[in-house]
């Protein structure tokens, strides 16, 4: 009797094992793919700036972690790490970041991670080279506005406010904003940015069409319910829609953090 439960229990604890390795196995490990390093995908980052990156996951076991490491060969003490965990809990996402290159870092080839770890366990990693490089650069991009609208135009729900124009750089471009403010929020130019969720967000890019020079429209309908940031937010709570006195700022950097920004461009919300 104590034999044959002892084999009725060795039975039930095999086909629990089995149907959990097989549960197990259908759930894919994380994919990277698309992956970007560097503007234009030139897989070059300045000391002192920082890294461009970009890819897309998809987690079947939905994503837990993102790391990105940079490293040089074996021997070397010098590695920039960087965990995102603001993407927990998703299936799919693109992965946008902008990694710090400190002052002070060796120049030279480094290898670059990006690591996704989901929720039962399972990582993925892609590894691609990429150079560090110090840039001698005090010189600011240059703004060229091709079209504005008037200045103290009115606008109404439903309608589209555009502004267009080109930025160029001697060396290479960093970033490009253009931000729809409301005037009684007293917000300072420097305060101005794609994270600052008082503003609206009518563009927010790292991608040029060339590393020097970028032609641009920015345009947002009023009363849309989201933003056009390199992630689209909701337009609600401290930056929604109101009457009133607005501007836009264009503003944005190049590769070395040299900034640069418009004059402001009144327009009026009815």
């Amino acid at each position: 009797m104590n034999t044959r439960i002892i084999l009725i229990c060795a039975f039930l604890i095999a086909n629990l094992l089995f149907i959990s390795c097989e549960k197990e196995d259908k759930v894919a490990r994380p994919e990277i793919s698309e992956l970007e390093l560097g503007i234009g995908n030139n897989h070059v980052a300045y000391i002192g700036s920082d890294l461009h990156i970009e890819a897309e996951i998809v987690a079947e076991g939905v994503i837990n972690q993102v790391i990105v490491e940079i490293h040089q060969e074996e021997g070397s003490s010098e590695e920039i790490v960087a965990t995102f965990d603001e993407f927990a809990g998703k299936k799919n996402t693109t992965f946008h970041k902008h990694i710090d290159i400190p002052d002070g870092t060796t120049a030279g080839t480094y290898h670059c991670h990006l690591t996704v770890t989901d929720k039962e366990g399972y990582e993925t990693t892609v590894e691609e080279e990429i150079s560090l490089e110090e840039l001698a650069d005090t010189e600011a991009s240059t703004l060229t506005m091709s079209t504005t609208p008037e200045s103290g135009k009115s606008f109404t729900n439903g309608q589209t406010i555009s502004i267009s124009g080109t930025v160029t750089d001697n060396n290479a471009l960093g970033g490009l904003l253009v931000a729809l403010v409301k005037e009684t929020d007293n917000i300072t130019d420097d305060n101005v940015s794609g994270t600052n969720t008082s503003v609206i967000v009518m563009l927010h890019t790292h991608d040029f069409s060339s590393p020097k020079s970028h032609a641009f429209t920015a345009s947002i309908v009023v009363g849309a319910t989201n933003d056009n940031n390199m992630t689209p937010a909701p337009i609600q709570g401290n930056n929604a829609w109101r009457t009133g006195n607005y501007y836009i700022l264009v503003k944005g950097k190049d590769a070395k953090n040299n900034a640069f920004q418009s004059s402001r461009y009144p327009i009026v919300l009815k």
